[in-house]
């Protein structure tokens, strides 16, 4: 059984950074894609961040590109996605993510998660303190 949880999410004032880490389970691990995609709330999903089998193999969504982070440590079977320079809009649940599939890249797997794609976490919350 494919299983996510996600960790790290909290309470953050405006312009601070945070870790969040998703541990996975239940699957090949190094073969997948993952990513996290956020939603707050009356909002659609967004991306955030994806990561494929190769460690410079990352996507960003562009609300966070240039201010986020996406790791993966395929012995620790986890995915980290730091994040800085927070900001108001960054509040939202974010999940972490999971897609197996082959010949896309990590922008296509990125946006077929944020469509609801792959297996998902149950989420954790990130409130940004203005």
């Amino acid at each position: 059984e494919v299983q996510l949880v996600e960790s790290g999410g909290g309470l953050v004032p405006a312009g601070g950074s945070l870790r969040l880490s998703c541990a996975a389970s239940g699957f090949s691990f190094d073969d997948w894609y993952i990513g996290w995609v956020r939603q707050a709330p009356g909002k659609e999903r967004e991306r955030v961040a994806c990561i494929g089998t190769g460690a410079d193999n990352t996507a960003y969504g562009d609300s966070v590109k240039g201010r986020s982070s996406i790791s993966r440590d395929n012995a620790k079977k986890m995915v980290y996605l730091e994040m800085n320079n927070l900001l108001p809009e960054d509040t939202a649940d974010y999940y972490c993510v999971a897609i197996q599939a082959s010949f896309i890249s990590t922008v296509q797997a990125l946006g077929a998660m944020a469509f609801g794609s792959g297996y998902w976490g149950r989420g954790t919350q990130v409130t940004v303190s203005s």
